[in-house]
């Protein structure tokens, strides 16, 4: 069965989050210029995440009630994973001496204390701790580990298993990420799909990785390690 092309189709719905998410991404790179004289040209990331995070709540409502959620089971798996996967992206510089990642998204170009830094780190948070765990299972566990094993991906059960599907999801996650996180995100990929596997349940797959993330921005909060972010 091949989805008609439209604004209501279950593959708009599982992909459109997901491609608005990464082509703000690919707007930040056309539009930084540390040349600048602007600071919001020097550091576009600033203003152009809280697009994104708008523009990507605006397409997850709009979309909502064609998303999987009614099964809630395996939330103590997903609350260990989401540990587990927190502890494998640290590790590097807590436990095996590696430098300190420094350089990324700095809410300290804003005077701190102001009212402005601290929009700026809710923000973050909202896009690290929120949009990005719903928009990136919606998209990996939800729709691309379904369709490489069918394409009329929602007759599928969440967390269908096919190697195949299996592996191939965790490689391209760990693909979307930079460099010095490949290590972490492939098995970071690994762990989440198992947890889609284990539970077949959406909302788990989303509450890890909420889990990781949340934690992680805890502790670049407290490391200044913004090179995480």
């Amino acid at each position: 069965m091949s989805y008609p092309v439209s604004l209501r189709s279950p593959l708009a719905a599982y992909v459109a989050p997901f491609l608005v998410f990464m082509g703000s991404l690919v707007l930040v790179s056309l539009v930084k210029n540390p040349a600048a004289g602007s600071v919001w040209l020097q550091h576009p990331e600033h203003w152009i995440y809280p697009l994104q995070t708008a523009l990507c709540a605006g397409v997850l409502i709009f979309y909502w009630r064609q998303y999987d959620f009614a099964k809630r089971s395996g939330l103590g798996v997903a609350l260990v994973a989401g540990v587990a996967v927190l502890g494998l992206w640290i590790a590097p510089q807590v436990f095996f001496g590696a430098g300190a990642r420094v350089d990324g998204f700095d809410p300290g170009i804003f005077q701190e204390g102001t009212s402005l830094y601290w929009m700026t780190v809710v923000a973050r948070f909202t896009r690290l701790v929120i949009i990005v765990p719903l928009v990136e299972e919606i998209f990996w566990r939800g729709f691309l580990m379904r369709y490489l094993i069918k394409e009329d991906f929602t007759t599928l059960p969440v967390g269908a298993f096919q190697w195949i599907s299996f592996a191939a999801v965790a490689v391209c996650f760990m693909l979307v990420h930079g460099m010095a996180d490949w290590p972490a995100a492939f098995l970071c990929g690994v762990i989440y799909n198992f947890v889609a596997v284990r539970t077949g349940s959406l909302a788990a797959c989303v509450l890890a990785h909420a889990v990781t993330n949340f934690g992680l921005g805890i502790y670049i909060m407290t490391t200044r390690q913004w090179g995480f972010w």
